[in-house]
């Protein structure tokens, strides 16, 4: 099974502020929905709370320490958990936030990373990538447009 990251990150690593996204990018939810629809995404609670409900199309499996169950959802105490949930798939997408993403670093076989050539003021970052360790696999930049309003670029990586 391939573990992948899924994330959006500003070029200082920002990926939120007051547990919210910092940019409004149509072509970026696009994509992600592209990416993980018909997979499992693992996300943690307070990203669950941000979506503020199930993303359709997928099976969500949120981890928290908290004893709670979550309508249209699978509940799990860790992220190992919820990879062993999806034992027998062909890839599972790790989906935030920075906690979850900072534990499944390690595990990670693949990131399908947006970057938002800007930076932010933000409160919530990505962990650094150590690119020794990765290979860049694909790329596609884009400028800013009516409807997207930052230049950005979504590249996949791959473990080396």
């Amino acid at each position: 099974m391939i573990i992948s990251i899924v994330v959006a990150i500003a070029e200082n690593h920002a990926i939120g502020k007051n547990n919210q996204l910092l940019w409004h990018m149509p072509n970026d939810l696009k994509h992600f929905k592209e990416v993980t629809s018909g997979r499992s995404i693992i996300m943690g609670r307070k990203t669950y709370e941000s979506v503020g409900k199930p993303l359709p199309k997928r099976r969500n499996i949120i981890v928290t320490r908290q004893d709670i169950e979550i309508p249209g959802c699978e509940v799990v105490k860790s992220i190992d958990e919820g990879i062993a949930l999806c034992k027998g798939e062909d890839e599972v997408f790790i989906g935030g936030g920075a906690e979850i993403y900072r534990q499944a670093m390690d595990k990670t076989d693949r990131i399908y990373l947006t970057i938002v050539h800007q930076a932010f003021e933000a409160d919530t970052f990505f962990p650094e990538i150590d690119y020794t360790q990765w290979t860049e696999t694909s790329r596609e930049n884009f400028s800013a447009d009516e409807k997207n309003p930052h230049p950005y670029s979504f590249i996949q990586l791959d473990r080396r």
